[in-house]
């Protein structure tokens, strides 16, 4: 492991441009980047991935780490949600650094490399040059309301008849960029500031992901995930959250889901829930979030872990099996990289997943769509989940001056 000490090179937007317009020079591959909290860090980037498509089950096949600090390197990429074939880009897709650079709590950047390999020049001439923001723009259309409607109402009946007690039921925007989705990464993260952002792309299209939520972490033998359920716009009181007995019962719902999903591979009797009902801000809303924890042995493949709990619980629904029976026939249109999994694998920190929401998918055409949707349970009103799906949309939306496309 080689660790070089950079200092304060900019913020994560500046620094990816650069970097981006150092490998873009040189014929190479753009990078990838996690902002937000990640391991630790302000920003993980690799400067230069090669993101090629990969069979599902081969996604974050690195060993559980977890003995260092540093990042180092390891497989980035991303698994789409499992819901049907002929999805817009590959199903999964990623690829292996040896280096990252490092933006710790500080806001200083640090070179890290597995191999021990020093900094190569085209990248520290790229970091030394920084590059101007460029534009770009996305026209939205906006998602057909009473086909959600629909989809909520099936949702509701069959919670009546007992088939499910709770389905997250999506809907999606779509459109049409111009400019590079890199720079709409660049200012999306610089502007709403997500907890669990990720970027990557490659010839396919690209994946942008403004996510604040955290599917799994993986350190030695320990893991959690944190899911949300619970949402208000961020204008709003956000005690009404717990004093909301529909946000309350779904997220405690979910928590439920998750300590079974964990469960199926933790070690017996070591699955807790350490924190429960937590309220925190995202962009433009307040979410209800909790954590569940458990130790999980080394011996324990990546693969059998995500085997056990993905797609992630708070975007599927309880009983799992029966949610993604019945939402497969509730959305006419197939989720993609929505509510899927973003994040990178390090042999030596560890395994860090985001849950793909507020996240934005870019085919290698320019067309692009955003996935929204909401829990749905039996105290569930129809007009309230669809304004929650334009609450969760509307931070987005603005970045474009798209917030006022009207639904329909």
């Amino acid at each position: 492991m080689r660790i070089d000490r950079l200092g304060a090179l900019g913020t994560t937007a500046e620094v990816l441009r650069a970097v981006a317009a150092g490998a873009a020079r040189r014929g190479l591959p753009p990078p990838a980047a996690l902002t937000g909290e990640w391991f630790g860090a302000r920003a993980v980037i690799a400067p230069s991935l090669d993101v090629r498509p990969v069979r599902p089950g081969d996604a974050f096949a690195v060993g559980p780490g977890g003995a260092s600090e540093a990042v180092g390197g390891g497989w980035f990429g991303y698994l789409s949600y499992p819901d049907r074939a002929g999805t817009r880009i590959p199903a999964a897709a990623g690829g292996w650094t040896d280096c990252v650079l490092r933006c710790d709590a500080a806001g200083i950047w640090w070179y890290e490399s597995l191999s021990g390999d020093a900094a190569p020049d085209w990248l520290q001439q790229a970091l030394s040059t920084p590059v101007a923001p460029r534009g770009w723009h996305i026209t939205w259309t906006a998602p057909d309301r009473d086909v959600h409607r629909a989809g909520v109402s099936a949702c509701l009946a069959a919670i009546t008849a007992g088939e499910v007690y709770q389905a997250c039921v999506c809907t999606q925007y779509r459109g049409v960029c111009t400019g590079s989705p890199l720079e709409f990464f660049a200012d999306a993260v610089t502007r709403t500031t997500p907890a669990r952002g990720a970027f990557c792309a490659g010839t396919w299209g690209a994946v942008a992901s403004l996510s604040p939520e955290v599917f799994l972490r993986r350190r030695g033998d320990d893991i959690s995930s944190s899911p949300i359920k619970g949402t208000l716009p961020l204008h709003a009181d956000p005690a009404l959250l717990r004093d909301s007995v529909k946000d309350v019962a779904e997220n405690i719902m979910i928590v439920d889901l998750v300590r079974n999903d964990l469960g199926r591979v933790a070690t017996t009797g070591s699955v807790t829930v350490p924190e429960l009902l937590s309220i925190r801000p995202a962009p433009g809303v307040w979410h209800l979030v909790s954590t569940v924890a458990a130790r999980v042995p080394g011996t324990v493949l990546m693969a059998e872990v995500l085997a056990a709990t993905f797609p992630p619980a708070s975007v599927t629904g309880t009983p799992k099996v029966r949610a993604l029976e019945l939402l497969s026939q509730w959305e006419p249109q197939a989720r993609g990289v929505y509510c899927g999994t973003v994040g990178l694998a390090s042999p030596v920190a560890g395994t860090e997943l985001n849950v793909a929401i507020r996240t934005v998918e870019f085919d290698a055409a320019g067309a692009v769509v955003m996935g929204v949707g909401g829990g749905i349970t039996a105290d569930s009103d129809p007009d309230a989940e669809w304004q929650e799906c334009l609450d969760k949309a509307a931070s987005t939306l603005a970045l474009t001056g798209s917030a006022a496309v009207s639904a329909h």
